[in-house]
């Protein structure tokens, strides 16, 4: 069913661009945050609390559909809300526990229940489930991605373009992944590999949450399946020194606050992303690999940093194709049951097709 009207709650960086793209692709965005926008923007506002139901049920009697940017913590209250509303959700969440309860939701949901619609878990499902398509045999999907400063500075390398909430989270929580056919639970920051993206050396580590579901969906389908996250040479060391070390692991707050005080963000970003699959078809071993670097561009004319675009393309690309009917219209949506192909034909979704430096400004 195909839908026009949609709230989207938080107005950060990458909240503020979706509903701006969300704008450009012809729905009536309603945006809701607990402060005003700093500059000004092509849709309506209201300022608000966002954890209060009164004010989010006033909200949602007047649109089909929301898309949380919010903190991981408040987005399971938001879905909660949207279920008994009867309208589509949505959200960017890497949080395991937040999606498991958002599954729930969706048995008795009127309107679709999508999270997990951001850079990874998101496009990086559908890419990884992609290469996979075809091969009668497939043996391994890994699939990495890294949101970096491109001039790095210090020993960290790294600056914080994206929530620390969620950084800390994805750092210690412990990781999904099928391994020789069983379907397990390891360690973060753990599985250390060196990999290369346009003549660039960085490490490869695991992290939680990027496969959303995949784990679930590709058992008895893929024989090795994990994700990890990107980073320049020397981070994922101090990390574990940092968190484990000098005990931050137990003061996850204040980590984050640390770790954003020392590494403030950056304009001057980039996002790899390194995704293959190995399998068998027709008899014979292949590789197929999906390998960009996607850098900074112009939107609406502003300049948006390669994390906020990445991020907001990948759901309001999804959020196109649900309102088309190119999706399911109620249930639970698997980000890996999105075809990659369909997903760049979107007005948004076409963004990443030329990545890279041809983007570069």
């Amino acid at each position: 069913m195909s839908f026009e009207r949609i709230a989207v709650l938080g107005l950060g960086k990458v909240g503020r661009l979706a509903a701006t793209l969300l704008h450009e692709s012809g729905f009536e965005v309603v945006a809701l945050d607990a402060h005003a926008p700093v500059v000004e923007v092509p849709f309506a506002c209201r300022r608000g609390d966002v954890s209060d139901p009164v004010v989010i049920g006033e909200l949602f009697s007047g649109v089909e559909a929301v898309l949380s940017c919010l903190p991981y913590h408040l987005n399971v209250g938001v879905a909660r809300a949207a279920h008994l509303a009867g309208i589509h959700y949505f959200d960017l969440t890497e949080d395991v526990p937040t999606t498991q309860a958002i599954l729930e939701l969706s048995k008795t949901a009127r309107g679709l229940m999508a999270p997990q619609c951001g850079l990874a878990p998101g496009f990086i499902g559908i890419v990884g489930s992609s290469l996979a398509d075809g091969f009668d045999r497939c043996r391994s999907i890994r699939m990495r991605v890294g949101a970096l400063p491109q001039n790095p500075s210090g020993l960290l390398g790294y600056a914080f373009n994206w929530s620390p909430e969620g950084v800390v989270n994805e750092y210690l929580n412990d990781c999904e992944v099928i391994e020789d056919g069983v379907r397990k639970l390891v360690s973060p920051m753990e599985w250390h590999e060196t990999i290369y993206v346009d003549g660039v050396k960085l490490e490869a580590f695991t992290t939680s949450g990027g496969l959303g579901t995949m784990c679930e969906t590709m058992l008895g389908k893929v024989e090795n399946l994990d994700y990890k996250t990107m980073r320049y040479p020397g981070h994922m060391e101090l990390m574990n020194f940092f968190f484990h070390e000098l005990l931050m692991r137990e003061r996850r707050a204040l980590a984050g606050e640390i770790l954003t005080n020392a590494k403030p963000p950056v304009d001057d970003d980039v996002v790899y992303v390194h995704v293959a699959a190995e399998g068998t078809q027709g008899g014979r071993l292949h590789r197929r690999e999906f390998v960009r670097a996607y850098y900074p561009i112009e939107i609406a004319g502003a300049h948006r940093t390669a994390i906020a675009w990445t991020t907001s393309a990948s759901v309001v690309a999804v959020i196109e194709m649900v309102r088309d009917g190119l999706l399911p219209a109620s249930g639970f949506l698997h980000q890996e049951h999105i075809p990659l192909d369909m997903f760049l034909k979107t007005p948004t979704g076409s963004l990443f097709k030329a990545g890279g430096q041809s983007h570069r400004i």
